[in-house]
């Protein structure tokens, strides 16, 4: 299991996912979910993955090895985000031609989702979830976010908080509580958690950083979250029924 969440506010666009893979408590690894394509000046686009990792893995290999060899059309040519969207969404339905008959065989699922998101000169930011079909929607403007994985446990603070005009660092210390919220209440989610923070128009993957549990930033949103919370439910008045 993972956790990735990507946001799209009026600033930009904030993408962070956790690093744990794992199939049983005995076999975790460290793999990085988060995938950038950068050309300076012109376009930064990107992936965050979840599901099965051969699946996820092939698809994003297969799009960089388009870049490498100039394929007609790649990550670094294509004209909208839109169009870079769909290009995710055809990879997923060459691998699904390609192992969904094979994972059936051993009795597993092709089980794979992605969210794109980015900015292409002479448009807007954009952002995209991509499903295991390849088709793909956008968020609205009442919903600037997505999830994929394990989404339940930090989905609630993010609906309470963030909206599109929010301000980039509180949407960021929000992302860091979602978190929080997540790896406390499932195994299968841990840190080291990858943020990136995309502001509009600058063309450029410079604010990307990877958050171990011995951050120090990390550890004071965590203490001061759950011990702000604790002061919060010990104010409230008890109710007067059968008293």
């Amino acid at each position: 299991m993972t956790y990735c969440v990507a946001l799209l506010l009026d600033e930009g666009l904030v993408f962070a996912s956790d690093t744990r893979t794992n199939a049983g408590v005995d076999q975790v690894a460290v793999f990085p979910k988060m995938h950038v394509f950068e050309q300076r000046d012109d376009r930064v686009i990107v992936m965050l993955t979840a599901g099965n990792l051969g699946i996820t893995q092939s698809v994003v290999n297969r799009l960089r090895d388009a870049v490498k060899t100039g394929e007609e059309k790649n990550m670094l040519n294509v004209g909208s985000m839109f169009d870079a969207a769909a290009l995710v969404g055809a990879e997923m339905r060459l691998a699904f031609e390609r192992d969904a008959e094979h994972l059936k065989n051993h009795n597993a699922e092709f089980h794979a989702s992605i969210l794109i998101g980015g900015q292409i000169k002479g448009e807007q930011p954009r952002l995209f979830n991509v499903y295991a079909a390849g088709n793909f929607i956008e968020p609205s403007r009442e919903t600037p976010y997505f999830q994929i994985g394990e989404t339940k446990y930090g989905k609630p603070i993010i609906d309470r908080v963030v909206k599109h005009d929010s301000d980039m660092m509180d949407v960021v210390k929000c992302v860091l509580i979602s978190f929080d919220s997540t790896i406390r209440s499932n195994i299968s989610v841990a840190a080291p958690i990858d943020l990136m923070l995309y502001r509009s128009d600058s063309f450029h993957a410079d604010c990307k950083q990877r958050i171990n549990e011995s951050d120090p930033y990390y550890a004071m949103v965590r203490q001061g979250w759950s011990e702000g919370l604790k002061q919060v439910f010990h104010q409230l008045p008890n109710p007067d029924w059968c008293v």
